[in-house]
């Protein structure tokens, strides 16, 4: 069952528009305001911080949960639970090991619906927002450790150019370079006296095509800002309280 529900449930997760209820907790349709986004950098700056950081949070989080539940309940034989909620639910649908390529396209299959439910809430019309932070909680979940490291990138471009687009586009770009990278240098469970993953063959194919089709879809659901940025016209992030 868990095959079909996790991704159905991590889509109708990530289609809740929280941008739009902290609008309409307000008084105000968040679409017909600022950028007319819903996402927690278009709600920071017409609400304020009191209503985009919280946003921003429930972004992450429908991307984070989902996954995290697609992780415990589909593995593969053989593989260790890592991180997920295990803990919490001791059963899974185990994969035979040589189905890996198979469990670990339904897991990022998973992550993938969470992104497109938020992209395209059918609540509000399939519209939504960018995806960029629906997209970072399901990579803490995936690779957390690319996730600071793409964390990293996000803050220097941000706080040099104070454009949160320009941040979110170069941090998608680099966001496949960092997965090829992990398969490269990560070993066999992290023993330096074992081979790479790359090197033995089972690194998560499936996690690397999902992180270049992510990065195309957070690159082109900020076409509009490329193009204000290649104009000049496109607004700098300012503080508000």
């Amino acid at each position: 069952m868990q095959l079909w529900l996790c991704p159905l449930l991590a889509f109708l997760f990530g289609s809740i528009p929280f941008g739009w209820i902290f609008g309409k907790w307000k008084g105000i349709d968040i679409r017909q305001h600022g950028s007319g986004n819903i996402g927690a950098t278009n709600v920071w700056r017409v609400l304020g911080k009191s209503c985009g950081i919280p946003c921003f949070l429930l972004d992450v989080f429908k991307g984070v949960l989902p996954t995290l539940l697609g992780m415990t309940l589909i593995r593969f034989a053989g593989q260790t639970p890592g991180t997920s909620l295990s803990f919490l639910i001791p059963h899974a649908y185990i994969f035979p090991a040589e189905q890996q390529v198979t469990a670990q396209t339904l897991v990022v299959f998973t992550g993938l619906l969470s992104i497109l439910g938020h992209n395209y809430s059918p609540w509000v019309g399939f519209k939504g927002g960018k995806g960029i932070a629906t997209s970072a909680g399901v990579l803490i979940a995936l690779m957390p450790a690319a996730m600071v490291l793409l964390l990293i990138v996000w803050a220097l471009i941000f706080f040099v150019t104070r454009y949160v687009s320009l941040a979110s586009i170069i941090a998608a770009a680099v966001l496949p370079v960092l997965t090829h990278l992990g398969a490269r240098f990560h070993h066999i469970n992290n023993n330096p006296d074992l081979p790479t993953l790359w090197e033995a063959g089972t690194w998560n194919k499936p996690l690397f095509a999902f992180s270049v089709l992510i990065a195309g879809l957070a690159i082109w659901k900020h076409r509009s800002n490329i193009q204000r940025l290649r104009n000049g016209t496109e607004n700098r992030f300012k503080k508000k309280s």
